[in-house]
């Protein structure tokens, strides 16, 4: 089983290299779109010590970009996860997501947040199966609360949110 650490500025090229070959190699989960510009080097120049990086003597198995809040004291976001496809539904993503809420909770926050695309069924599925919630939305796609243009024209989104112990 890959080992668990806190994530360096310097593996950047290395997770948008894993996302190149995750996603672009037609293993990309259904739903989702293309996901490099949405894991600017900034991410990790600014909240390396909240995001997780899990690895085995061959590399980068699985990752987490998150991160605690600025602006609310109470909140920590899961801003990106990605899994290499072979081990995908082995429970890399849920103990990365553990792995967060337990620092989340130990720095003081008391809810986790995230957010996918509306047609993402599968990342929908996870996040309600780990106890999240959804956010109410005025639109709604197939049942769901979707946020329209949450990201940016035409990027709805499903939001969530998860209690989380202190």
């Amino acid at each position: 089983m890959p080992m668990l650490r806190r994530a360096r500025v310097a593996d950047h090229a290395a997770l948008v290299e894993c996302v190149h070959r995750w996603w672009d190699g037609g293993a990309a989960p259904a739903g989702s779109r293309h996901p490099v510009p949405a894991l600017p080097r900034l991410f990790l120049q600014s909240f390396s010590g909240t995001s997780l990086v899990a690895e085995d003597g061959t590399g980068i198995k699985a990752f987490l970009v998150g991160l605690h809040s600025a602006d609310n004291d109470e909140h920590a976001y899961i801003h990106y996860v990605g899994v290499e496809p072979a081990l995908r539904g082995r429970g890399l993503a849920r103990g990365l997501y553990a792995a967060f809420f337990d620092r989340a909770g130990e720095a003081g926050r008391r809810e986790v947040r995230a957010a996918t695309s509306h047609r993402n069924a599968g990342s929908i599925a996870f996040h309600q199966a780990l106890g999240f919630t959804l956010d109410t939305s005025e639109a709604e796609w197939d049942g769901l609360p979707v946020h329209r243009d949450y990201d940016g024209p035409g990027q709805h989104r499903v939001c969530f949110r998860k209690a989380i112990p202190v």
